[in-house]
């Protein structure tokens, strides 16, 4: 049998087109970075940084953008093999404004439909999924037909084995008008062993925003590990087992906040599979995500181990620091797997 991959994410993926200058609206931009895109995919790459043998589950249009994305994936030494394309649908495309610190207004171009929401169940690779030291998958996936159906699948396929993380990811603009998605999350969150999202998400996934209350919820809908993320308050973690963690943020001059959350969720996933204790993830995560929010670009931008542990080191990140260049040699860290239990 082929070795378990480290992370496989499941979700979207798409075509960044950020403005090379920022602090004026899209409407006076006319030069754009182009950069490979997508949530899911961006928590493979930043896993990938860190070491990680990871790989995504999604779908491209048959296009010169949806070649883009493999050639991008490879690059970044994310497997592609599950990567697949769809006539009907072109590869979607995201603008963004960039104001600093905080706002960062998104233009999603997914219409008539984004070919990442066409995974068909009949199309997963079960035995890799099962394998898989972590699952990665998005709300977002569960939003429609038949991404949702397949998103499921495979949730029920890993059966709580490994670690299954449900990134809680609303965007309300990809979910039908007058949807509520309580119930499927519900159904989701039974097969997770850790649930990470923000307080407007965690709102939506258990009624609750207040992030000890929300955590507590999260826990008793059935995951292992409640991951709360407070913004400029920082993040709390609470394990069922009764361990707990609330870790500032990493100070940080912003540039573009948009891949912090990506950048997170690759250090989480490296984080809980080096088997570290709670409060050393929550760090070293929050350094990964200040890291990407001092930098334009997200997937470029996610960083090696080096970078964060020099920023914790620190305990704020450089101004200017540049995009990182690849290691000259592959990343040694430890792949051995502890399941959240073992934070104690």
């Amino acid at each position: 049998m082929p070795e378990p991959y480290d992370v496989i994410t499941m979700g979207r993926i798409g075509v960044d087109l950020y403005p090379l200058r920022t602090g004026v609206p899209l409407a006076q931009v006319d030069t754009f970075g182009k950069f490979l895109g997508g949530s899911a995919t961006n928590v493979a790459v930043g896993a990938a940084r860190l070491g990680r043998r990871a790989a995504v589950i999604t779908r491209t249009g048959r296009d010169p953008f949806g070649d883009y994305l493999h050639q991008a994936l490879r690059e970044f030494e994310v497997d592609d093999r599950w990567v697949t394309a769809v006539d009907a649908y072109p590869t979607p495309v995201t603008f963004c404004e960039v104001f600093p610190p905080d706002d960062f207004p998104l233009y999603f171009y997914r219409l008539p439909k984004a070919p990442d929401l066409e995974i068909h169940p009949d199309e997963l690779d079960l035995d890799a999924i099962r394998s898989a030291h972590i699952f990665w998958m998005t709300g977002t996936g569960l939003c429609a037909e038949p991404s949702r159906t397949a998103t499921l699948a495979a949730l029920e396929a890993r059966g709580r084995a490994g670690m299954t993380v449900f990134d809680l990811d609303w965007r309300p603009m990809f979910w039908p008008d007058g949807a509520e998605p309580g119930a499927v999350y519900a159904r989701a969150l039974r097969h997770a062993t850790v649930a990470v999202g923000n307080l407007d998400e965690c709102e939506v996934a258990v009624g609750e925003r207040e992030p000890h209350a929300a955590a507590r919820a999260l826990l008793a809908a059935g995951v292992e590990l409640a991951v709360v993320k407070q913004g400029p308050k920082g993040v709390l973690a609470v394990h069922r087992d009764g361990t707990r963690a609330e870790v500032p943020p990493v100070p940080v001059d912003v540039v573009n906040g948009l891949g912090a959350g990506d950048a997170f969720g690759g250090a989480l996933c490296h984080g809980l599979l080096a088997g570290w204790d709670l409060e050393h993830v929550m760090r070293y995560a929050n350094a990964a995500g200040a890291i990407v929010a001092g930098r334009l670009a997200c997937s470029s931008a996610m960083p090696y181990d080096d970078e964060v542990t020099r920023t914790l080191a620190d305990g704020r990140v450089p101004a200017g620091d540049p995009p990182p260049e690849p290691p000259t040699a592959p990343s040694t860290a430890p792949s051995s797997v502890r399941s959240p239990e073992a934070h104690s």
